[in-house]
């Protein structure tokens, strides 16, 4: 099977029904989008297809051939972070961290089609779970990273460059 993943061509010899998931962690060592739920109820595995935030747990990965995958690995770098990955540092977001790769990629995937989104387009969004409950924190960051106000706070969010 052949994949484009992160801008790159990717051969793998997998099963047809085996999940992105497990192709990404086991058989390319793409780590950073975890294992969450297998149902895709939590979304710690979300990735983009197509620029759209996939559930890879569920995504069987004969269905992506000709489709651009991007993972965690993609976001940023350490040298040039992504705009959210600033501002999830900034808001200080991350509790445990096992979810946040997920939450990073359903945020970015929300801001590259819908730049300015309001509390209840990122809840829509955003639909991942988290256990220590850092949803305001993922609002506020979200907001922080395309300077924009959530009319919840009450400070405005600044805008973080990346």
């Amino acid at each position: 099977m052949n994949l484009t993943i992160n801008g790159k061509a990717v051969q793998t010899d997998t099963e047809p029904d085996m999940p992105l998931l497990w192709v990404l962690r086991d058989q390319l060592n793409l780590t950073g989008t975890k294992f969450g739920c297998g149902v895709a109820a939590c979304g710690a595995c979300t990735v983009h297809v197509d620029g759209v935030a996939v559930r890879s747990c569920v995504t069987p990965a004969s269905s992506l051939e000709g489709k651009e995958i991007r993972t965690i690995e993609s976001l940023g770098s350490a040298d040039k972070p992504h705009a959210l990955q600033l501002a999830w540092v900034a808001e200080q977001v991350p509790q445990c961290g096992y979810c946040q790769s997920g939450m990073l990629m359903a945020a970015a995937a929300l801001i590259e089609r819908n730049p300015k989104p309001s509390d209840a387009e990122i809840e829509e969004a955003v639909s991942n779970i988290c256990r220590c409950g850092t949803y305001q924190r993922v609002r506020a960051a979200i907001h922080r990273a395309t300077g924009t106000t959530s009319p919840q706070s009450t400070t405005p969010s600044q805008e973080v460059k990346a």
